[in-house]
């Protein structure tokens, strides 16, 4: 069945949201092949563009809607939140921003990472109707504030706050982000408390850093009551999940990236 390949879902959001329908999906259930294989989503990629099709409509199957209701961005990994209401065009013409907010039944929100946190959000407004968003959250927009952005833009459209359930899906884990001494300035300086997402690395001169803790800390201090880390590692998961960190070790010529997306069904 289509839906199986969905790699990992959310319970929280599952359990709260009968009408928000989301996946984090991973690397299998695709037509792409070599180092995309096989479910590669990134038009960013040197794949073939028609197999980068497929793979994006065989998500929006997976998820209940058509293959053109499917919204992106061109990440620049910043703290930009868009209210979309409809798919915006594709390619270099595609807006510049690092998440994206809806209430639009059937408009999927999908975010492309190969290491970084693609972080899904549900919520309700007071009426009780749905309102989603979807955030790329590396450590330069998660330290920028992007997610913190996305709730922002979740509650300028009506959403009460303490409806809002978030998860962090697969990303590179606190055992893999390896870091070079020095990385953690920019944290500490912004606050020393963020001294406790950062570890003693078997290599000297390097530290290890927790991504989706760091990004679950930021979430929690907005006031997000409802937040689950799916604590899937991407770059220790070979068949399972696109990495650049693994790609770049390697010095391989390209990487595939995943989609992470969620949509308020029909």
């Amino acid at each position: 069945m289509i839906k199986d390949i969905i790699e990992v879902q959310s319970q929280s959001i599952a359990d709260k949201h009968d009408a928000i329908s989301h996946g984090f999906f991973g690397r299998r259930g695709g037509v792409s092949a070599g180092l995309y294989k096989s479910l590669n989503c990134g038009s960013g990629s040197h794949d073939n563009p028609e197999h980068v099709v497929q793979n994006r409509e065989r998500v929006t199957r997976a998820l209940g809607v058509s293959r053109d209701q499917l919204a992106s961005v061109w990440q620049v990994h910043s703290s930009d939140c868009l209210y979309m209401t409809q798919v915006s065009t594709s390619g270099d013409k595609r807006p510049k921003a690092d998440a994206m907010v809806t209430d639009k039944v059937g408009l999927a929100l999908g975010i492309l990472t190969a290491d970084c946190g693609p972080v899904l959000f549900a919520g309700l407004k007071k009426d009780g109707a749905p309102i989603i968003g979807a955030a790329h959250a590396g450590w330069g927009g998660a330290i920028k504030g992007v997610c913190e952005a996305t709730v922002e833009v979740m509650i300028e459209h009506g959403a009460v706050l303490s409806s809002i359930s978030v998860a962090i899906g697969p990303c590179i884990g606190p055992k893999s982000y390896e870091v070079s001494l020095g990385y953690e300035k920019p944290f500490m300086e912004q606050d020393e408390a963020n001294e406790h997402f950062f570890k003693p690395a078997s290599r000297e001169g390097h530290l290890m850093f927790d991504l989706p803790g760091y990004i679950a800390s930021r979430l929690a201090r907005v006031g997000v009551k409802q937040i689950e880390i799916t604590g899937v590692d991407t770059f220790s998961n070979e068949e399972r999940f696109f990495s650049y960190r693994r790609t770049t070790h390697r010095g391989e010529a390209d990487y595939g990236r995943q989609i992470s997306a969620i949509c308020i069904q029909k």
